[in-house]
């Protein structure tokens, strides 16, 4: 069979965390880095939403979101165990109302009637929940880091960027420090090299 293909984007952090999966695991793939502007023809054929991540793991084989391409991978190899450190409700609060808010913040402009001030103030609360647990262990369930630590910190290391300065001057210690801890893990610095983009021979 020939090698799974993946389509990514570098800054897109569903990508982020697939690839930092992929990664951890070993998996061989192909990777396709796409121009959210200019999708290649080939993505969309197999995968008509138009989003990324998308792996094409097999003839007949294409997933489309981004936990499920995480779970492929760490089924097949997880060495460090992250898939008994998973906690669906921390990653469905993530991808659902930090998210929400994540987006009406960082890209107030694309939104009618929004307060972007109001939408920090809400995914801020989130961040102090998160910040509390990570005051009783390095990391959202334990010692060492998992598969919730990596789906929700793309989003973390994001919405920390959109006003460094402000988010540096929150009263979020354990976040902060777990934060700086992954953005300076070589899983990190690893999934994050650049790709030209991708276009078919």
């Amino acid at each position: 069979m020939a090698e799974p293909v993946l389509y990514s984007f570098r800054r897109c952090p569903y990508a982020m965390r697939a690839r930092m999966a992929l990664r951890i695991g070993g998996a061989s793939y192909e990777h396709r880095e796409v121009v959210l502007r200019d999708k290649p023809a080939e993505m969309l054929e197999v995968s008509p939403k138009g989003t990324v991540p998308v792996l094409v793991a097999g003839p007949a084989e294409v997933i489309e979101e981004s936990r499920d391409i995480m779970r492929w991978a760490l089924v097949r190899s997880d060495p460090e165990g992250w898939l008994e450190r998973d906690d669906p409700e921390l990653v469905e609060t993530n991808d659902g109302p930090f998210k929400h808010h994540l987006d009406r913040y960082k890209y107030a402009t694309r939104y009618d009637d929004v307060d972007p001030a109001q939408h920090r103030a809400a995914a801020l609360d989130i961040l102090r929940r998160l910040d509390e647990r990570l005051s009783e262990s390095a990391y959202l369930r334990g010692e060492t880091r998992g598969f919730a630590d990596i789906a929700i910190f793309p989003f973390i290391r994001q919405f920390a960027n959109t006003d460094r300065d402000w988010f540096d001057g929150q009263a979020l210690p354990h976040l902060q420090a777990w934060l700086a801890g992954l953005v300076g893990s070589e899983l990190f610095t690893g999934i994050m090299t650049k790709h030209a983009q991708w276009k078919a021979a």
